[in-house]
């Protein structure tokens, strides 16, 4: 699967149709990050047993926000999601993390996942995104919310355990389209991330740290 970018590769919703697309926000590790997370992942499969294969380094990514799921991609939806992130602006930020585990799930293979156990700047950079697309008519995200990077699929699952820490600059977030049974994601849209008029406001950090 390639992440490619295709700024006007949209088409119309199909009224009665069954989704055939999604269109998320994520971040990506940077290529040396990619490059070792894939290393990883390799290294797990095989000191674990497991027989399902890497996603490859083009593929790792941290889901931020599930935009929703159409058969074609609205106009009108990709717009304003372009729309919010142009106005969201924040400083970069880092992420870590330091442990691997199978996530359960009804049906299929279950995804083996990297966690982490801190990450207040990526909890209050979601929550902004999520106040910018709800301020445009968006969905908002479900409050729970496990930062996680998916690395295979396999029938068995493992317990966690520590691995060497996976950490990187986010810089840029990125607006993806994925077309479902193709396992092609198509950028839409990347954002750099900088200090700006529309900052994260410090009550939406202080809430999120109570909460957590």
């Amino acid at each position: 699967m390639s992440l490619q970018y295709a700024p006007g590769q949209l088409s119309l919703p199909g009224l009665d149709r069954a989704p055939t697309d999604q269109l998320f926000f994520a971040i990506f590790p940077d290529a040396l990050t990619a490059h070792r997370t894939a290393e990883l992942a390799e290294g797990l499969r095989d000191a674990c047993g497991l027989t399902g294969r890497p996603l490859g380094s083009r593929r790792f990514h941290v889901p931020l926000h599930d935009v929703g799921e159409y058969a074609g991609l609205p106009h009108d939806v990709v717009r304003k999601a372009r729309e919010a992130a142009s106005a969201l602006a924040a400083a970069p930020f880092e992420i870590v993390f330091d442990h691997a585990r199978s996530v359960a799930r009804k049906g299929g293979h279950a995804p083996l996942v990297l966690r982490g156990r801190s990450f207040e700047a990526l909890v209050a950079f979601r929550a902004a995104l999520a106040d910018t697309l709800a301020r445009r008519g968006l969905r908002r995200p479900a409050r729970s919310f496990a930062p996680q990077m998916t690395l295979l699929y396999d029938a068995c699952s493992i317990t966690a355990r520590a691995v060497e820490p996976v950490a990187w600059t986010v810089r840029e977030f990125v607006l993806v389209h994925s077309r479902w049974g193709r396992t092609q994601h198509i950028a839409l849209g990347r954002w750099p991330l900088r200090e700006g008029r529309e900052r994260i406001p410090r009550s939406t950090r202080s809430a999120r740290r109570r909460s957590s």
